[in-house]
């Protein structure tokens, strides 16, 4: 499992977006309500029993080192997910559903995407799921969308950016903190100017 959850050969794009899917999964999943919201959920494809084992960026470097896909694939997959979120009273994003939703949207974003693809038979091993709940899967997500497809260079621009700035959220979350400094005999007035300084930088973080 420990080399699954390495994603540092991977293109950028499949690290950002497992880290974009876990922070709205961990956050549906610690919702208040969520014990009522399973138990009065419709029953629907995408929603497992139990909670799969292995972790979204596990499971996300999985498809990435065995599905093939291009890395625009994973771009029109979360556009894809976006839309079937949007257009149908669908699952929540948790732990029951990430994962049966993304395979099922990086399936249908490298079919039409990419020139050459595995099967659906090959994606379902990659996936976890048995062919026909694959099928299965692909058809209802087919349909929940609306066979809408079709990415504009506008759109896809759009998501690109959203997935941009979420990295950049990454990066300064990684970032080491700035070293302490040591201060020793300031005067009064330099107390003041740093103080000042401070302020309109909190000010411009702020805005």
């Amino acid at each position: 499992m420990a080399d699954e959850e390495d994603l540092g050969d991977m293109p950028r794009v499949v690290g950002v977006l497992s880290a974009l899917l876990e922070r709205v999964t961990e956050r549906n999943d610690s919702a208040a309500e969520l014990a009522v919201a399973l138990a009065a959920a419709p029953a629907s494809a995408f929603r497992a029993t139990t909670k799969p084992d292995i972790s979204v960026r596990a499971y996300m470097s999985r498809i990435a080192r065995f599905a093939g896909c291009s890395p625009s694939c994973y771009v029109v997959a979360y556009i894809y997910l976006d839309r079937f979120l949007r257009r149908r009273r669908a699952p929540s994003v948790d732990s029951y559903s990430v994962h049966r939703l993304l395979i099922t949207a990086v399936l249908a974003a490298v079919k039409f995407m990419d020139d050459i693809c595995y099967n659906n038979a090959y994606f379902a091993k990659v996936g976890g799921v048995s062919l026909p709940e694959m099928n299965y899967l692909e058809v209802d997500f087919l349909f929940a969308v609306g066979f809408d497809l079709n990415v504009s260079p506008e759109t896809f621009g759009h998501y690109c950016a959203v997935l941009q700035s979420e990295m950049l959220c990454l990066e300064l979350e990684r970032a080491p903190p700035a070293p302490a400094r040591l201060h020793c005999c300031l005067a009064d007035q330099d107390d003041t100017a740093a103080a000042t300084s401070s302020s309109c930088t909190q000010h411009q973080l702020a805005a």
